[in-house]
């Protein structure tokens, strides 16, 4: 790439361009709608606008930033394992428990529902996407 001083990271896009975690925090948001969990779109769909990126690794030192945009499916056996991945999975799950502390089975299960409704029923395939970041002092 760029050799010697060159860093690279992944930063997810907007979560609108990442179907499955979209479903799934809509299917949260109509289950608890008066304080909707938004882990997904505040953590790892949250840091996306590229101008702002470049302007923290040019504040961080970078002076050469290179950036690729990359697509790709995401695929699961079943929408309940994605909701399960998603719900039970990740931090999500601490936001579900502190609005029901014995709904997580139920949310897991809502949000497999939206899945399937969007998806369909077995293997499920959604699209993701992120940007490729190297950068080089």
């Amino acid at each position: 790439m760029f050799g010697t001083g060159s860093r690279r990271t992944i930063v997810w896009d907007r979560i609108e361009e990442n179907d499955f975690a979209q479903a799934v925090t809509d299917a949260l948001a109509a289950r608890f709608p008066d304080d909707p969990p938004r882990f997904m779109a505040r953590v790892p769909h949250g840091y996306f606008d590229l101008d702002r990126i470049r302007e923290d690794l040019s504040r961080a030192g970078f002076a050469t930033i290179r950036v690729e945009a990359v697509s790709f499916p995401s695929r699961a056996t079943s929408a309940r394992e994605a909701a399960i991945a998603f719900c039970q999975g990740t931090p999500l799950r601490g936001e579900i428990e502190a609005r029901d502390a014995s709904g997580l089975d139920n949310a897991t299960r809502g949000a497999a529902d939206v899945l399937a409704r969007r998806f369909g029923e077995g293997a499920i395939e959604g699209r993701m996407r992120a940007f490729v970041l190297v950068a080089r002092p």
